[in-house]
């Protein structure tokens, strides 16, 4: 079993408890994957079986586009802007209700190209550290911003403090950085929820594979 393959990852998993598995339906060691998710995120993830297939991996996906799924939750600020970490403080508007036509509002004003700054708590090098890992012992983690391109933004739904998006982005964007600055904006605060990928370039999720239905 030698190529590419689909696969749904699921909540609580790791991209690479997700290669582990894989390495053990297919009894091949060098097995890979392309395009990390946090353990808390869900969906499309690229593995490479076999040593070409691997070598591979950093060519087909980089720089290729994706599309997301995200719950966010207004109200709130977290330590690591999504639901893992701990929630910092309340900024709810009290007396006056966030509008639909608000939320819009500021959600197309992200859409183009952009000067993001990656969460803290991330797996970019500071110090010849993960940032995260500096992040945990207490340390001061300040990270530059990088440019990234919001191709566009879909409300799937709104019923405050829950706000579910579709989100075309760039190779680099971070969702969870994306629904920070959009609860500053606010004025409320937010941090991301749930997190599903359903597409990487070409390759979509209703095209992926569960891990049961792979072993079976």
């Amino acid at each position: 079993m030698i190529g590419l393959i689909l696969v749904n990852k699921p909540k609580g998993l790791t991209s690479h408890d997700v290669v582990d598995e894989v390495r053990k339906i297919t009894g091949e060691k060098r097995v890979g994957h392309g395009g990390t998710l946090d353990p808390n995120a869900t969906g499309l993830l690229i593995i490479g079986v076999g040593r070409a297939y691997t070598r591979q991996l950093g060519e087909i996906t980089q720089g290729m586009d994706k599309t997301y799924e995200a719950e966010i939750i207004l109200g709130a600020t977290s330590s690591t802007d999504d639901s893992e970490g701990t929630l910092l403080r309340q900024r709810l508007r009290k007396g006056k209700e966030i509008t639909k036509n608000e939320v819009m509002k500021v959600i197309h004003g992200f859409v183009g190209e952009q000067m993001q700054t990656p969460p803290i708590y991330s797996a970019i090098k500071l110090k010849g550290k993960k940032a995260y890992e500096l992040a945990r012992k207490g340390e001061r983690v300040k990270l530059k911003p990088r440019k990234v391109t919001i191709y566009s933004i879909k409300l799937l739904s709104y019923d405050y403090p829950k706000l579910e998006l579709e989100c075309e982005v760039s190779s680099g964007t971070y969702i969870r950085a994306l629904a920070r600055d959009i609860g500053a904006k606010l004025g409320t605060g937010a941090y991301l929820n749930n997190l599903k990928r359903t597409r990487i370039g070409s390759y979509k999720l209703v095209d992926a594979l569960d891990l049961g239905e792979f072993k079976n």
